[in-house]
């Protein structure tokens, strides 16, 4: 199979499922977004073609709906037109900012259950890193690229178009959050308010600033290869990961599901997907699908359930001896496995990741007013409303 992912998604209400399309991923779960009619569709904006616009000005998608140009996307202007653009270098991110946009991906975690999604976004972005290139951005990396039509074409993104439309909003709300930061601050969100650990992000990536910049396709892992243990091996040592972090990060399988017609693997339908949320079907990795905990593990080790799917490359984490050491441990350790998580989760946001200031900077400093309501797995919406 030609797609390979890095991470997953899940589905939005059935509103927002409406007007959006989707495509699953292959290692990890994957988009199960509604399809959008064709007369529906869009144009808009990448870019401005004036270096000194601010970054709102940069925008790949200031509509709900698009479709793809080629080598750039393509904007329309309040008189209707359309134009090609070039897309300047964005500044670093304004803290306070990163801060009101981590509140507003809450608040679109809460009406959409996107949290798998936005988590294999970041993933995607960072997971191009390749350790042995050293000049940003040909090294790849957490740098904002994805969100040019070249790279969002590769088969291992199908379907990361929607989570790009559920964040363009807050993007343009906030103009001096770079795309780089915001993929990552929606992922280690999502990571959060899906019950997971507190992740010891920084913030301060620098964008790149055209699609010529966007890394080559074929560096993201695939869910099916010949010898799945040496596959993990050779695409996440190559971002300078081991095999605890490789262990670690693929227990985010917990979140999301899979859609055999986009994907080509997974059922078309489970006891544990067919209410939803959001629009109905697929296969899950575990029965809580939006949960994040240690039952990934559990669930793989088991295997009794034919209702949740397991990939080679998930096999491969209780074949391979290596592997199994930590497979076993994060089974019967929840705490250890979110330690050892949040961990890699943070290590992989700053692969490749140029920023300003060069050592970046924290938005948990400061303490915040009260504390947020979590998400309850158990609250699930059935798109019955």
């Amino acid at each position: 199979m030609a797609t390979n992912t890095l991470i997953s998604a899940s589905s939005p209400s059935p509103t927002m499922a409406s007007s959006l399309t989707g495509a699953a991923s292959r290692f990890l779960p994957s988009a199960t977004i509604a399809a959008t009619s064709s007369s529906a569709t869009t144009r808009l904006s990448l870019s401005s073609s004036s270096p000194s616009l601010k970054c709102l000005q940069s925008s790949p998608l200031l509509s709900h709906i698009f479709r793809y140009q080629k080598r750039s996307l393509v904007g329309t202007s309040s008189s209707g037109r359309f134009s090609t653009l070039a897309s300047p270098k964005c500044a670093a991110s304004d803290p306070d900012q990163l801060k009101s946009a981590r509140e507003d991906i809450k608040e679109l975690l809460k009406s959409t259950f996107c949290h798998p999604i936005l988590v294999r976004l970041g993933w995607h972005d960072a997971g191009t890193y390749n350790k042995n290139i050293e000049e940003w951005p040909q090294r790849g990396g957490a740098n904002g690229s994805l969100r040019f039509e070249v790279e969002l074409k590769h088969g291992a993104n199908a379907g990361l178009v929607n989570a790009l439309k559920l964040l363009q909003p807050i993007k343009d709300k906030y103009a001096n959050v770079t795309y780089a930061d915001l993929f990552q601050l929606a992922s280690a969100t999502a990571i959060e308010e899906a019950g997971g650990p507190k992740l010891p992000m920084k913030y301060g990536r620098v964008d790149v600033s055209a699609p010529e910049e966007c890394p080559e396709e074929g560096r993201l892992p695939d869910a099916g290869p010949p010898s799945p243990a040496s596959h993990l091996r050779d695409v996440f040592y190559r971002m300078g990961l081991n095999d605890k972090e490789i262990v670690a990060l693929s227990g985010a399988h917990t979140l999301g599901r899979s859609r055999p017609e986009r994907s080509g693997w997974g059922k078309p339908e489970t006891k544990y997907t067919k209410d939803g949320p959001g629009n109905p079907g697929g296969q899950s990795w575990t029965v809580q699908w939006l949960k994040f905990d240690n039952s990934y593990f559990k669930d793989i080790k088991e295997r009794r359930d034919e209702d949740l799917l397991v990939l080679p490359t998930d096999a491969a984490l209780f074949e391979d001896s290596s592997f199994k050491e930590y497979a076993e441990k994060y089974a019967v350790n929840q705490d250890v496995f979110f330690k050892d998580y949040a961990e890699a989760h943070a290590k992989l946001s700053n692969l490749g990741a140029k920023f300003d200031p060069p050592e970046g900077f924290s938005i948990d400093n400061t303490p915040t007013q009260g504390q947020p309501e979590k998400f309850v797995a158990a609250k699930y919406s059935t798109g019955k409303d």
